[in-house]
């Protein structure tokens, strides 16, 4: 900018002198006498055209003043030629250059530095994290995940053999700047910290779909985590699940106890969506409502967008009637009752509530149908949708359901609640629910997570019972646990991998259970369709790795499984969709 100065200074002083001789000139023409007219009129002229070429000279340096100052701007150290902005120039430089024209230069150099490093250069040594996916927010389960394993079917239980799944999860926030083992170590303590160096060295544990060699790796923001575990699900009832209704735009099943309408903790395969898409070859349905795990009836899905819009609609307006039946323990009023008391969610990991004024507003209706000396069938119209509503009303009336495995349970007092009245803090009323089903090995009822039911104390992680694992298949890392009988815990022969769960497992099993999936393809090395549905594989081995294999557990009893709460009809404007009484509900029932 000195050069710049030194020049503006030296052009005005010899603009300055310069007018200065010719003004004295024409001056002294002008005192003499003898001079022309025509001479006078030739200087003149003179004059003014040295007038109009010092505004000209002067127009000109202002511009290329601005120019100079615009290319020091943009193109820091750049050498600028004396005459680059001149307006006769047939040359554009960057002055001349129209300012779009450089905004989308710069973003396409942007652009391609962003493809090559993310968008910053990485320093020496530093661990390149390749940009989060895009998630696909329509994606459903499909055959391909229907594949993954397949059903047999043991003393009226439905079991799934033992397979190969990865979970997947984004680096969460709280992790970044941890290394693996310190969030194994804290987070994820249903396996051992031997477990995990062991799967590290069979390729099972990668970060950004590259296997982890070393757990003392520093995670980042984006990481991206995929843990390949031998997955154990828990039996469910064996009872076949009716399809009551598919018309192209609602599909109606008649739901049995013990199974989740959607993949939730321990379960995946056995529940309501896997059955129907791999028995069925029902897949992409909309959840219309859901039903407790233990709870059986109708349970209705909307084949459509467009369908499941208006049903959301319809129950968002209470424009459904809902009827359950439920057996509860002892007599219950013949007449009416109405119970309007407000509920609160105490833990939505174990998915425990009760009666407090602090809860949200709820209206059930109860009607007793019949009584057999010990115990009553009560009719009850749920007007709102509050979690556990039934069940919790029902306890504050002093008529838990016969075999609620949470609200039936003496952890309550000895009143059990009885018109709200508990005597303890919420915390320990849930550490008194869990003390007495691990002392009864019945923790399963109560759905926890894995390291708990396994004995491992871990972080005690919310989970609301029933709730639907994301259709995207992103999930939180963890270890997956469940209860397998010892010739259950097996797996194809030959095809322990360290590989993606993708090549780590394909079912050799006998056939899939009876309806088979529709157009499904069979899996490769299966034995004849002819094969009953209770035949169980003879060419499986344990994982070496998997704690489940090397643990028999018992097998629950059918009995156990399900809850004396069922949903007998759903009616709205123009549809209703009913079911037969289960047996537990007939008058002339006894308990065993």
């Amino acid at each position: 900018m000195a050069w710049l100065t030194c020049v503006k200074a030296a052009g005005f002083s010899s603009l300055l002198c310069f007018v200065k001789r010719e003004n004295n000139f024409l001056r002294h023409l002008y005192r003499n006498k003898t001079v022309s007219v025509k001479t006078l009129g030739t200087q003149r002229t003179a004059l003014l055209n040295v007038r109009r070429n010092s505004a000209q000279v002067s127009f000109n340096f202002s511009k290329q003043q601005r120019c100079t100052q615009l290319n020091d701007m943009e193109t820091k150290g750049a050498t600028m030629e004396e005459d680059s902005c001149d307006t006769d120039s047939t040359v554009r430089t960057n002055c001349g250059k129209r300012k779009h024209e450089e905004t989308d230069q710069a973003a396409r150099q942007g652009r391609g530095k962003k493809r090559k490093r993310g968008g910053k250069q990485l320093r020496p040594g530093e661990r390149y994290v390749p940009p989060p996916q895009k998630r696909n927010q329509g994606v459903s389960f499909s055959q391909e995940h229907f594949a993954e394993t397949s059903y047999y079917f043991e003393g009226g239980l439905r079991k799934v053999h033992p397979y190969y799944f990865d979970f997947k999860t984004y680096c969460k926030g709280r992790w970044v700047g941890k290394t693996l083992l310190e969030v194994f170590k804290s987070e994820f303590r249903a396996e051992s910290l031997d477990y995990y160096n062991e799967a590290v060295k069979e390729g099972r544990i990668k970060l950004n779909e590259t296997p982890v060699d070393d757990l003392n790796i520093t995670l980042k923001n984006n990481d991206f985590l995929r843990n390949t575990v031998h997955r154990h699900e828990p039996p469910v009832s064996g009872q076949p699940m009716e399809v009551l209704v598919d018309d192209g735009e609602v599909v109606v099943v008649d739901k049995p106890g013990s199974l989740p309408v959607h993949p939730c903790g321990r379960y995946r395969h056995n529940t309501v969506i896997f059955i129907l898409g791999k028995e069925n070859g029902l897949s992409g349905l909309h959840t219309v409502h859901r039903l407790d795990r233990l709870t059986s009836g109708v349970l209705l899905f909307a084949r459509t967008l467009e369908v499941s819009q208006k049903l959301d609609e319809m129950v968002r307006e209470r424009q459904i009637e809902k009827e359950y039946v439920c057996r509860v323990e002892g007599e219950f009023p013949e007449a009416e009752v109405v119970c309007e008391e407000p509920i609160l969610v105490v833990s939505f990991r174990v998915g425990l509530c009760r009666v407090d004024p602090k809860g949200k507003e709820s209206r059930t209706v109860f009607q007793r149908l019949s009584y057999n000396g010990r115990s009553s069938v009560v009719r009850c119209l749920p007007l709102t949708g509050r979690t556990h509503q039934i069940r919790v009303h029902l306890q504050f009336l002093g008529f838990p359901i016969l075999n609620d495995p949470i609200y039936g349970s003496s952890a309550w007092g000895p009143n059990r609640a009885k018109g709200g009245l508990v005597g303890m803090s919420d915390e320990e009323l849930l550490e008194a629910l869990i003390e007495e089903h691990r002392s009864k090995e019945s923790l399963h009822l109560l759905d926890l997570p894995d390291e708990e039911v396994s004995g491992k104390q871990g972080p005690k992680t919310e989970c609301k019972v029933g709730a639907q694992e994301q259709h995207d298949q992103i999930t939180v890392l963890e270890s997956s646990g469940g209860a397998c009988d010892d010739s259950s815990c097996k797996v194809p022969l030959g095809e322990v991998k360290a590989e993606g769960s993708q090549g780590l497992h394909k079912s050799t099993s006998a056939v899939e259970s009876e309806g088979e999936m529709n157009g499904a393809q069979k899996e490769k090395n299966s034995i004849s369709d002819e094969a009953p549905r209770t035949a169980k594989p003879n060419s499986f081995v344990r994982d070496h790795l998997c704690g489940e294999c090397k643990i028999v557990r018992p097998d629950p009893k059918e009995k156990d499984l399900i809850m004396y709460l069922h949903a007998l009809r759903y009616k709205g404007a123009d549809f209703e969709y009913s079911t037969r009484l289960p047996d537990w509900a007939k008058e002339d029932w006894l308990q065993d």
